[in-house]
């Protein structure tokens, strides 16, 4: 089987140089490409359309949306309409969101793994185009549906994977969603618990890892000069240290380099304070958690997320994105 491999986007490239970059990736055999959905920068449903509009095989993803914005109605009305853009090619990923973000904005998360259980449940009843009632806390409605007049009126093939960091997070991933996006800015030893939790909550409905998808986001940031390629790493690592608490958590990032660095940055951050600040993000850190230097060491990097439980790469490139795309053409085996 040929190695599987995605492209993940953000708010790095111009959203028409997405659209491009997501064409090419469909010339070199990517399987898909992801649409970052995090910070307060870019919505993830306006690119996927974008995306989906000047493809033709390449399926797309959230990578990810969060479960707390946005109405289940309308949630999955919108799923609804991106697949009828591109049939069976869309794929919904979805997240508990983070603090301080979502507090920011005045999202309080509470019981995310009930709100979470509830979400998955009512849009996946939604999209096989079932009369949906439903009492929860989170979530209540009343007699609805999908209500296609115009169109296909058949069960839509979109697949729920969570986005998940922690255990209890993960574990109901595997009871529930048809996969996982696991998360970047960790090391490829992370994920042997991570498979851990995820095969409690498969084993408690009886299913095998096997029987969940199991992508991972992973920076990538390479060039053939080495030293610019760990710089291209070490800019979003900065940030993500000082402003994703349950990022730093997982990535084991040693306490001091996260206090001076939050020292510095403010939020939002500025280019000046990220500049400052990301001298303290040491080489072997930005090595041990991304795939970062020279063709050869990425695909190697990569390898090792691949051998601890990884099924598909998702790249974000950090650096030239068609060299990367390029790279990867032909997968990461040696």
């Amino acid at each position: 089987m040929k190695d599987r491999v995605a492209l993940y986007l953000q708010d790095a490239h111009d959203l028409r140089e997405g659209m491009k970059l997501a064409q090419y990736a469909e010339k070199n055999n990517f399987e898909a490409v992801w649409q970052a959905e995090s910070r307060l920068v870019r919505d993830a449903i306006v690119p996927m359309a974008a995306f989906a509009a000047v493809t033709e095989r390449i399926k797309i993803g959230s990578g990810v949306i969060n479960n707390w914005t946005r109405n289940i109605g309308l949630l999955a009305a919108t799923f609804l309409t991106l697949d009828d853009l591109a049939p069976d090619r869309m794929i919904c990923g979805i997240g508990a969101w983070w603090d301080p973000l979502a507090t920011n904005v005045g999202i309080h998360r509470r019981k995310p793994l009930k709100a979470m259980r509830e979400t998955i449940e009512v849009m996946r009843r939604l999209l096989n185009m079932e009369t949906v009632t439903y009492d929860g806390e989170f979530h209540k409605v009343k007699d609805i549906k999908l209500d296609v007049v115009h169109g296909r009126q058949e069960p839509r093939n979109v697949p729920l994977m969570i986005g998940s960091t922690g255990p209890k997070m993960t574990q109901l991933a595997g009871e529930i969603a048809d996969g996982v996006v696991m998360n970047y800015c960790v090391p490829p030893e992370y994920n042997k618990g991570y498979m851990d939790n995820l095969k409690i909550g498969a084993e408690k409905v009886g299913r095998s890892l096997d029987e969940i998808d199991r992508p991972q986001l992973i920076v990538c940031s390479v060039d053939n000069d080495r030293a610019k390629a760990l710089d291209g790493a070490r800019w979003l690592l900065t940030q993500y240290i000082a402003q994703q608490p349950h990022i730093t958590k997982a990535s084991n990032t040693p306490p001091e380099v996260v206090q001076k660095i939050q020292s510095i940055l403010g939020w939002p951050a500025t280019k000046e304070q990220i500049k400052d600040a990301m001298k303290y993000v040491p080489d072997d850190l930005v090595q041990h958690i991304t795939a970062s230097g020279t063709p050869e060491e990425v695909k190697a990097k990569v390898r090792e997320y691949v051998a601890n439980g990884c099924t598909s790469p998702i790249l974000y490139p950090l650096g030239d994105p068609y060299l990367m795309i390029e790279v990867f053409s032909d997968g990461y085996s040696a």
